[in-house]
């Protein structure tokens, strides 16, 4: 579990492609106390696994899942990553539970500098488009972000500058591809109403 708190932000060292799969080579330094294999990390909001230590530079391996359903298909050496440790017991909560598990990518629409800060628009995909909610939470790249105003086809973030200078958010431009994992009590929520209404219907 995760909470959308980003700790900072890494580079790839290396990307190679696999029979199906990528290997990741992470700059970790700073990050990695304690990291052991099998360890879990959230990398732009997707949960992966620590399968190689070579002092800071950790090896994860995304699978052809994870690459069809989230933007690391896209990420080369020398990109910035968004990076969080998994929660442990007695850590604070700061933004929202968060599994790892990207629902879908959308698409920066527009994007405005507001003096320090930065608002976005952000395009909704057809299956979060239930559990997107004006003054909700959603995840973006694994950042614990509240929702602004919600129409049929995009959203609104407004981004503060802590954010942008911990994050990557603010080296995003326009048709840039983010991760999106919907708040998973939302989800719950509308999902079970839904199931109420088929069957009472």
């Amino acid at each position: 579990m995760y909470t959308g708190i980003v700790a900072g932000t890494v580079p790839i060292l290396n990307a190679e492609a696999g029979d199906g799969f990528r290997f990741f080579t992470v700059d970790l330094a700073g990050f990695d106390g304690n990291l052991e294999i099998g360890a879990s990390v959230a990398l732009d909001g997707v949960c992966m696994t620590v399968v190689a230590i070579d002092s800071g530079k950790i090896g994860f391996e995304a699978i052809k899942e994870t690459l069809d359903r989230t933007t690391l298909a896209e990420r080369v050496t020398g990109d910035f990553l968004n990076v969080e440790r998994s929660l442990r017991m007695g850590d604070e909560l700061g933004g929202h539970l968060l599994s790892g598990h990207v629902m879908c990518t959308a698409k920066i629409l527009e994007r405005t500098e507001m003096g320090e800060g930065l608002d976005l628009r952000v395009s909704i995909a057809e299956e979060s488009r239930p559990y997107i909610l004006e003054k909700g939470y959603v995840a973006v790249d694994g950042m614990s972000l509240t929702v602004g105003c919600v129409d049929e086809s995009a959203f609104d973030l407004h981004i503060i500058p802590e954010t942008l200078r911990v994050t990557t958010i603010g080296q995003k431009q326009v048709g840039d591809r983010v991760n999106i994992e919907v708040d998973s009590q939302t989800q719950a929520i509308i999902d079970t109403l839904s199931r109420r209404i088929e069957v009472s219907g």
